[in-house]
């Protein structure tokens, strides 16, 4: 097995896929610890109408913008991609909230 690498340590294909394989798997490790928080919300929550609440997501939005530019990684992206992720995270809470 090939030792993941830091970024800059990488001279092959094979270690830039290795590296970004590995955060991949922990990517989705975070999302599902994400995920587990939207089933407390939706166990939280006493009535269906809190799920959504448009300040939070503008909240957790422009928090990821900040860390974006903060961690020098373009901020337009991140923001696109936690638009899509607090909107997955609304309908997963929202059937979560459903289901209870």
């Amino acid at each position: 097995m090939t030792d993941i690498l830091d970024p800059a340590d990488c001279t092959t294909m094979a270690q830039v896929r290795a590296g970004v394989d590995q955060v991949d798997r922990n990517l989705i490790a975070l999302l599902a610890r994400r995920f587990g928080y939207m089933d407390a919300a939706a166990r939280i929550k006493p009535d269906r109408a809190l799920v959504r609440d448009e300040a939070r997501k503008a909240e957790v939005i422009a928090n990821a913008r900040a860390s974006a530019a903060a961690a020098g990684i373009p901020e337009a992206a991140v923001a696109e991609l936690w638009e899509r992720l607090v909107e997955a995270s609304i309908a997963y809470e929202f059937e979560a909230f459903d289901r209870r």
